[in-house]
């Protein structure tokens, strides 16, 4: 299997990490979570690191959860909610990563990452991949890519640390409005939301150049101010990822989310029930 996330680090300490399943356009599968957990944890015991430039190779950063994946974890979330065994809400309770479970970790870990993080934001950033770039400290989107909050397309919420990320981005109506929505939006508005950094029609090499700016500075400065400007945004953090999880639990494998899914991929109106 083709390695789901390839790292190359330069004599100045800049990381270029892409993620690497362009012809699935870096859909996320279970390979390509353990993938990119795996290069934060290399990342963060790599002291010579001075920068992290974060990509996606192929025709986007990253469409989102593989639908195919996805369609599994949702019916062994309701099996094992039928069976009783350790059931999917366990699983997603379990803070396996510091504040953060696994599929959190993949957008939490860039946030807590000691050196700045630079997403280079190309085609589509969706789901779970528009939470990992945003859990970068800086975005540089290509003009046109095509961004979406879109897990309520599916009936879900943004549980990979979204909230706590996105929230600390762009004003609360508009991150409230694009939740509730899963509406596409462009690389203008994600500039003028919040959600990117700058625009940029070469983002990989922008965010290179930036990166190897910050590179040049004390590496000792630059991991304290990003230890400084985390402490003021992360105060809430751990309570916010415990209640991700838990209202994605309600959630995951219920009629009316699986009716989202059907509703989804045969492009119909769903047929929802009252909530009880």
């Amino acid at each position: 299997m083709t390695e789901r996330v390839t790292i190359a680090i330069d004599d100045a300490g800049v990381a270029d990490v892409r993620l690497n399943r362009p012809e699935k356009m870096n859909a996320l599968d279970p390979a390509m979570f353990d993938g990119i957990v795996d290069a934060i944890e290399r990342l963060e015991s790599d002291t010579s690191v001075r920068a992290v430039v974060l990509s996606g190779e192929g025709r986007a950063f990253c469409a989102g959860l593989d639908m195919a994946s996805f369609a599994g974890m949702a019916q062994k979330s309701a099996a094992d909610n039928d069976d009783g065994d350790e059931d999917g809400a366990d699983r997603l309770m379990k803070r396996t990563y510091g504040d953060a479970n696994k599929f959190q970790q993949v957008a939490w870990g860039w946030h807590t990452l000691p050196v700045p993080v630079i997403a280079a934001v190309h085609g589509v950033a969706f789901g779970g991949g528009f939470q990992i770039a945003c859990g970068a400290d800086i975005r540089v989107t290509a003009p046109d890519t095509r961004h979406a909050i879109m897990e309520m397309k599916w009936g879900l919420v943004p549980d990979m640390a979204g909230i706590p990320i996105v929230r600390n981005l762009a004003r609360d109506d508009v991150v409230r409005e694009l939740c509730y929505t899963a509406r596409i939006f462009d690389g203008a508005e994600a500039l003028d939301y919040g959600f990117a950094t700058k625009l940029s029609d070469d983002p990989h090499a922008d965010a290179m150049e930036l990166a190897h700016e910050i590179a040049s500075k004390s590496p000792d400065a630059v991991r304290a101010n990003k230890r400084l400007l985390n402490m003021s945004r992360d105060q809430h953090a751990p309570e916010i990822l415990i209640e991700e999880s838990r209202e994605q639990a309600g959630v995951i494998g219920k009629p009316n989310q699986i009716e989202a899914v059907m509703a989804g991929m045969a492009k119909r109106p769903g047929n929802f029930k009252d909530v009880a």
